[in-house]
């Protein structure tokens, strides 16, 4: 029986060395809207990572070969699994390293033996944590991309203002040598930059 809850389709790898519990992960959280991948410790897993992505991770901390402490901190240091959320599974009582775990980069946790049920809820809680800041960060990035755009705008128009606006002091320097239209061609050039720089301010 699955007891995974989510609304949106999701790729959950579940790390640990127990084959069991392996097994239990596989039946009991995969729908088929939920896929789950499993790994028997922190170097099977990071392997694993890194030819596929997923959306979410559950880890063990006590694993041989490279633990999950250590995932944790690669995972944290690579761009590509950054801000995946992990919820650290441990058997352990010693408060000491959950916070490690919380110091490596890990969302939340649960502790064993499981509940497959609050399992279920704690990842699709984190998960819907997870997918709301990503969208935020990416309207933040669209935010940061439009004020790079914007600067970048205001900087060739005043490049052009200060260049139409020498070729002015120019002509005034030599008024019988000046063109009715060439002076006329140079101060609409003027008033069109300045038009464009003041929409710029008032669009930022």
């Amino acid at each position: 029986m699955s007891y995974f809850v989510t609304f949106e389709a999701a790729r959950l790898l579940v790390v640990d060395d127990d084959p069991i519990l392996r097994e239990f992960a596989l039946t009991h959280l995969a729908t088929p809207e939920v896929s789950v991948e499993v790994a028997e410790d922190g170097a099977d897993a990071w392997t694993k990572m890194g030819r596929a992505t997923y959306d979410i991770v559950l880890l063990d901390l006590d694993m041989p070969r490279m633990d999950g402490f250590e995932l944790l901190s690669l995972m944290r240091a690579d761009p590509t699994h950054r801000y995946v959320p992990v919820v650290v599974a441990t058997g352990r009582e010693d408060m000491l390293a959950v916070d490690k775990a919380f110091a490596n980069g890990a969302t939340s946790f649960v502790i064993k033996p499981l509940n497959w049920r609050l399992v279920s809820h704690q990842l699709s809680y984190v998960l819907k944590s997870a997918r709301e800041e990503a969208a935020l960060r990416k309207t933040l990035r669209t935010l940061q991309d439009g004020n790079r755009l914007r600067t970048e705008t205001v900087r060739l128009a005043l490049l052009k203002l200060e260049e139409s606006a020498k070729d002015l002091v120019d002509m005034l320097a030599r008024p019988e040598a000046v063109e009715l239209e060439e002076a006329q061609a140079a101060t609409v050039r003027v008033a069109r930059l300045c038009e464009a720089l003041t929409q710029v301010a008032k669009a930022g």
